[in-house]
């Protein structure tokens, strides 16, 4: 990391020799003191990457008052993580291991896990097999339930999205493939947006993820099962669930039984955003950084936390 970069690259291998990536976004303190809010690990969506979370890494690890340490992670096939040439390892149980593996690697245990879609998944998945990895947790437009309407929108465009030529024809392309579910958003964020979603070769957009990921999703048959015993794991952490108001993933219903079944969690509605919220609007970031830091005064136990957006 040099003296003007916020974070610093992290490169591991994983059990079957692929060389991933990760950053680490340091708690910035003065002088050395360390600090006392629990690190937080950012997992991304299915073909997003640990840059979707750059926004709000800065905004955690370098707030005046509790700074925390923030990861993020490129799971294989993504962000500048190595390709996996079997597509069939794109699948949550190898990426968990990976996770797992980073988890170790950096020593984090009682971490905060901030998990977009995906992401949350493995987040659900961590809290029934791992459950001492993880202090609390935030779930990005995820849950125990995935509407077979958004989870095939998905499956219709990942792997077939043809390579802009520029950067304005990126973010372009977004914008096009999103009005519908993000009607308010400003082309100057779809723009940030191209550049996290897409790799950069010698100042031209590159894949950033692996087509391949397409051919698992196509394998998929029917509606995913209910995730209900795997969410109850989050039962014994704070929890905050965020949802974006046009969502075709998570629905209202689906949120009002997780509240049901864990009464302490927090829920915010990200308004005019769909699937998944972006994490870069002041709102949502704030919210995310006053559930954490509400939990940092009480870590062994799930208690009501107070949360406004």
């Amino acid at each position: 990391m040099t003296s003007s970069a916020p974070f610093e690259d992290i490169f591991y291998t994983s059990r079957d020799g692929l060389r991933l990536h990760g950053r680490r976004y340091p708690a910035k303190l003065d002088g050395d003191t360390a600090s006392r809010a629990r690190p937080a690990l950012c997992l991304a969506g299915l073909t997003r990457n640990g840059r979707d979370f750059h926004d709000l890494a800065i905004a955690l690890s370098q707030h005046h008052n509790n700074p925390r340490t923030v990861y993020t992670l490129d799971y294989r096939g993504r962000g500048q993580s190595d390709f996996d040439p079997d597509w069939r390892n794109y699948a949550i149980s190898v990426e968990m291991l990976d996770v797992i593996d980073f988890i170790t690697l950096t020593g984090l245990n009682d971490a905060a896990l901030i998990g977009t879609s995906r992401g949350g998944l493995i987040t659900m998945l961590l809290a029934a097999t791992r459950p001492a990895a993880i202090g609390a947790a935030v779930l990005n437009d995820i849950g125990p339930v995935i509407e077979h309407e958004g989870l095939a929108r998905i499956s219709g465009y990942v792997g077939r999205v043809p390579l802009p030529i520029s950067w304005p024809d990126a973010a372009r392309m977004i914008r096009e493939l999103n009005r519908r579910h993000f009607p308010e958003i400003s082309n100057a964020v779809w723009e940030e947006v191209a550049h996290q979603w897409y790799n950069d070769n010698n100042g031209r957009p590159a894949p950033g993820y692996d087509a391949k990921l397409g051919n698992a999703l196509s394998v998929l048959d029917g509606p995913l099962p209910a995730l209900w015993p795997q969410f109850e794991s989050l039962k014994r952490v704070p929890l905050m669930a965020i949802r974006g108001e046009n969502s075709d993933l998570l629905t209202a219903d689906t949120v009002k039984e997780m509240r049901r079944r864990h009464p302490a969690m927090a829920t915010i509605t990200v308004p005019g955003q769909g699937h998944a919220p972006l994490l870069k609007d002041a709102a949502s970031i704030e919210a995310i950084r006053h559930f954490l830091s509400a939990t940092d005064t009480s870590r062994q136990q799930a208690s009501p936390v107070s949360v406004s957006a």
